[in-house]
């Protein structure tokens, strides 16, 4: 009973810590903010149908893929940090600012509202690495990999689907408080979000890089 219903738990209360909802919501905020209230609810659905198939397959078929494909976690974690950085810099510097100009000549005409489609961020930077990346991967892979049996797999999915619900509700969330705040308080925000996104890609970039050299040396012999 321990790995069936602690591991789950467990598991859990690291991708909660891990993705820090609150975190997580200022950085939602400059990217979900420029879609109407529709189109952020389908940003909501499909990031957590998103999160549901990765943890499914971190779960089940894990290991398998990362060693088939040949793709390490840090490989991963490098590659979110590197896709983090193409979004964060722009907000970071303000380059974001001029899409309110734009909106305001499309005023006589809602459905112009965005030119952009709201999949265009549904997997980059949304779902990856926004919600979920190389880290919390390797993190499921190793809660299975320790899970016995079929039975302890399927509470860990139960604790995946229920991580996939707060996702979801997170990116719902944002999108309301968007709406409720002024255009000077959107700016400062985006500026905000463009800094702490631009830190975290840093973070990733480092950290994976690191895992990664010495995963290298350990291969080597060299360690």
């Amino acid at each position: 009973m321990g790995i069936e219903t602690g591991s789950p738990i467990l598991m859990f209360m690291a991708l909660f810590a891990l993705y820090s909802p609150l975190a997580a919501l200022s950085s939602y905020l400059p990217i979900i903010g420029r879609f109407s209230p529709r189109d952020q609810l389908r940003l909501a659905i499909g990031l957590f149908i998103n999160v549901v198939v990765f943890v499914l397959l971190a779960v089940w078929v894990g290991e398998p893929i990362l060693e088939l494909l040949g793709v390490t976690t840090a490989a991963l974690t490098v590659t979110g940090g590197i896709a983090l950085l193409y979004a964060g810099i722009p907000m970071m510097r303000g380059l974001e600012e001029t899409a309110p100009a734009a909106d305001e000549r499309d005023d006589a005409n809602p459905a112009n509202e965005t030119q952009e489609s709201w999949r265009s961020v549904l997997f980059t930077p949304l779902t990856f690495p926004l919600t979920i990346g190389g880290t919390s991967f390797g993190l499921i892979v190793a809660f299975a990999a320790s899970a016995q049996g079929i039975v302890a797999d399927l509470y860990l999915s139960v604790a995946g689907l229920v991580y996939a619900v707060l996702t979801g509700v997170t990116v719902f969330a944002a999108g309301h408080l968007h709406r409720r705040v002024s255009d000077a308080s959107r700016v400062v925000l985006s500026r905000v979000a463009g800094i702490l996104l631009t830190a975290i890609a840093v973070t990733l970039l480092i950290g994976g890089s690191t895992r990664m050299v010495i995963d290298t040396l350990a291969s080597l012999g060299r360690i």
